[in-house]
């Protein structure tokens, strides 16, 4: 009777709304990187459109790991420490770190790929306890139809990503699948931290006709060392998130991430206003963008086609 009290008790306060005057919302990423720092301020403009304004009504939390995942863990036992309204994790690795951490504060995560296989919840539609979030599964399918389009000689895909994401896994099991439907061989390169980046995308001249970097936190941190590698070899490099283009990607077809954030924090601003986060299903970012990089393209040897061009939301010059 007294667990059935507690578990009564406990369900009761993640549906409690908040007064607009005490409301702290704590926010950490793996790293700081271009798609992930926009995902943190979509929440936060998305927070202050809900009425719950920074330096008015709004606290705002907001801590790196730096790429280091025993960081995470304690940014999220530091978290839990200071019982914030809701804590926000971006990116995968920071999403276990806090769930891992609390079964009592809400939990919103952002930026994870495959929320099932992160063991974050069990079911999309009806996560339960106190966790929920927004999905940014690539759309991979759509990835190899561009670089069948920008490089139809293409044979091989050359994936450099860290084995220990788990979203990257994922990426690399659905590219595999959508690789073999189109006639490509996917070949794998391993890097665990930054400094290995270089080394990985190297390993993969002479092994890959085109490179795709994933949105791999590691990877994505280190990515212009990806892009001189890809440069200097003349090998035609494609990214997974679109705020990697403008890094020295050719193309990327992706989510805007300040967007991803914003459709966080108007999830975030729910469980603020007193819904339960188990009763929130898991979201699947929407919208897609297309953007192309002129510089890169002929940097790394690639005529880009006017199909493309014409279709892009975004071209850098």
């Amino acid at each position: 009777m007294r667990a059935l009290v507690l578990a009564l008790v406990a369900a009761t306060a993640l549906a409690m709304p908040v007064r607009a005057d005490e409301v702290t919302v704590a926010v950490t990423a793996i790293v700081e990187h271009p798609a992930l720092d926009a995902a943190r301020d979509g929440v936060k403009e998305a927070l202050a459109e809900a009425g719950f304004k920074e330096g008015e009504n709004l606290k705002f939390l907001y801590e790196s790991a730096q790429g280091n995942p025993g960081t995470a863990a304690q940014i999220a036992r530091q978290f839990v420490g200071e019982s914030p309204n809701v804590i926000v994790p971006i990116s995968t690795p920071s999403a276990q770190a806090v769930v891992a951490a609390t079964r009592d504060i809400p939990v919103v995560f952002t930026a994870v790929s495959d929320p099932l296989g992160a063991q974050l919840v069990k079911d999309m539609q009806k996560p339960g306890g106190n966790v929920t979030g927004l999905s940014d599964m690539s759309p991979v399918a759509d990835h190899v139809a561009l670089i069948k389009e920008i490089t139809p000689n293409a044979k091989t895909i050359g994936f450099v990503y860290n084995s220990a994401e788990a979203n990257s896994v994922s990426t690399l099991a659905a590219l595999k699948a959508e690789a073999e439907k189109a006639g490509l061989e996917v070949v794998e390169s391993v890097a665990t931290k930054s400094a290995e980046v270089q080394g990985a995308t190297r390993a993969l001249v002479g092994r890959a006709d085109v490179i795709y970097i994933p949105t791999d936190n590691t990877i994505v941190s280190a990515f212009e060392a990806a892009v001189g590698v890809a440069v200097e070899a003349k090998v035609p490099l494609y990214a997974g998130d679109t705020d990697s283009v403008a890094r020295g990607a050719v193309a990327a077809l992706g989510f805007n991430y300040f967007d991803v954030g914003k459709q966080t924090g108007e999830i975030v601003a729910r469980v603020l206003k007193g819904e339960a986060p188990g009763d929130i299903p898991v979201r699947v970012a929407a919208g897609t963008d297309l953007v192309i990089n002129k510089s890169a393209a002929t940097k790394m040897g690639v005529e880009l086609p006017e199909s493309i061009v014409t279709r892009a939301t975004k071209v850098i010059e």
